[in-house]
């Protein structure tokens, strides 16, 4: 890759990776559905007015949608706001890694070698591990919650392949437009789950902090992340590309304890640890048996 890339890959690492630390500060007083609606708002408007929609079948944004927008995000929003870490919620996040494995087996009939298989087993004990310690530092509900909220995103990675299969698209163009779709769903949920005055009541605690952290989860880690991240897969194999998301929970972690003073008992470390070695194992005997 070229020194420019890999500076991008690296700068989509850290988008993501502080994502987290952000969503924890903007949910202070706000609910999780009101702060997904706002996101998708401001990150379809006005961008919408200015690029061009994607001629992209409809199935294809409704299924994006409710998977990698409204399904991951809702979730995940909902697992930080109950109580689970930020640089911790940014680990377990990456378990998206092998549920897409299993649901590609289980959909597409595409068998995981064994180098995949190994990674999942290992990534596997490391979850166990963290979910086991939850109860003094987090609640098990939230780690259920985040779980949860990477198995849509594993889905949604699936309808990213039938995306795919549609020619050449903007990525960045299909990001805006499909930003469109979320925001009514998740003011549908609050009214569902939090009735009607969580949404007046979440823009009452609003401060300046708060909407600055919207337009960085709408502008840098939706429009810029993604935008970015669509760019470089366009130019480079997946396979080169996939491995900087390594990074994601690195960053996770480190802008966790900095920013919020998050401190991670042993037995959480040791299941970062694991989770952390289990995604690295298929992408490492891949790269060896291309070298081989």
């Amino acid at each position: 890759m070229r020194p420019r890339d890999i500076a991008l890959a690296l700068l989509v690492v850290v988008l993501w990776g502080v994502n987290f630390v952000v969503i924890k500060v903007a949910l202070r007083g706000v609910s999780p559905f009101v702060l997904g609606g706002l996101r998708f708002v401001l990150a379809a408007l006005p961008a919408v007015l200015f690029v061009p929609r994607p001629r992209v079948p409809l199935r294809l944004y409704v299924g994006f949608a409710l998977t990698t927008f409204i399904g991951q995000f809702a979730l995940l929003f909902w697992a930080i706001k109950v109580g689970m870490p930020s640089g911790l919620s940014s680990v377990v996040h990456q378990s998206q890694a092998f549920i897409t494995v299993l649901l590609a087996a289980a959909v597409f009939g595409e068998k995981p070698d064994r180098a995949q298989l190994a990674g999942m087993a290992v990534a596997a004990a490391g979850l166990c591990w963290i979910g086991a310690a939850s109860g003094s530092s987090f609640p098990l509900a939230a780690f259920a919650l985040n779980l949860c909220a990477s198995a849509c995103w594993a889905a949604g990675n699936l309808v990213s392949r039938s995306l795919s299969r549609q020619g050449p698209v903007n990525g960045l163009a299909f990001v805006v437009w499909e930003s469109l779709v979320p925001p009514l769903p998740f003011f549908a949920l609050v009214f569902c789950f939090e009735g009607s005055g969580a949404i007046a009541s979440s823009l009452r605690a609003m401060d300046a902090i708060s909407w600055l952290a919207v337009a960085y989860l709408a502008v840098g880690a939706t429009i810029g992340g993604y935008g970015l991240w669509n760019r470089l897969l366009k130019s480079y194999p997946a396979a080169q590309v996939a491995p900087f998301t390594l990074l994601v929970p690195v960053v996770g972690l480190i802008a966790g304890t900095v920013a919020l003073g998050e401190r991670l008992t042993g037995a959480q470390l040791a299941g970062s640890a694991l989770v952390a070695t289990g995604l690295a194992v298929p992408v490492a005997s891949a790269r060896w048996k291309r070298r081989s």
